[in-house]
């Protein structure tokens, strides 16, 4: 029996949410599977990615093979770089403590890594709502330019009208004063 490392899809249409599986190459994508080993949430921006490192790392030296994009996650959780690292252990290239040494320095680099895209990833988001309002107060500010002329005819026309209103009365008094 072949064994894979592939997803296995859950979540709703459009939501996708995928489940790391060792199954049987013959089973179908969602059907039966031998060990759950992680997820994989791609809706995020970093994607998330909870993977048991140590049941994937056996499952590879049993012989289990991943599909590319499980591959793909594999490497960037650093599965397949432990693997690599017990493979030299087994051949007495390294000891144990050395692979453990360059494991724990490979994961703070790929720690740093994220966390870097994390905030430029945040700069970037709150530079495009700074961006967004902006352009939203210089829309409000047109629209209060746009409104003034038309506030100050209204009361023009009311000044003008209490003034024709008022000035019959005036020039009736002005009239009767001249009769004197």
């Amino acid at each position: 029996m072949s064994v894979k490392i592939r997803l296995q899809r859950h979540g709703k249409k459009g939501k996708p949410f995928y489940w790391i599986v060792a199954a049987d190459a013959r089973a179908k994508r969602d059907g039966k599977y031998l060990e759950k080993i992680g997820t994989y949430n791609p809706n995020l921006n970093p994607a998330i990615i909870d993977l048991d490192i140590d049941k994937a790392v056996e499952w590879l030296q049993n012989g289990a093979q991943p599909t590319d994009t499980a591959k793909n996650i594999l490497s960037y959780k650093g599965a397949m770089l432990k693997n690599h690292l017990v493979g030299g252990i087994r051949k007495g290239a390294l000891t144990q403590e050395q692979a453990d040494v360059k494991f724990a320095a490979w994961l703070e680099v790929k720690a740093t890594k994220v966390a870097d895209k994390e905030a430029g990833l945040s700069k970037a988001e709150s530079e495009a709502k700074a961006k967004a309002f902006a352009a939203e107060k210089a829309v409000n500010e047109a629209r209060i330019e746009a409104a003034k002329p038309v506030v100050e005819e209204v009361v023009a026309e009311v000044t003008v009208e209490e003034a024709a209103e008022a000035a019959p009365e005036t020039i009736d008094e002005a009239a009767a004063k001249a009769a004197e």
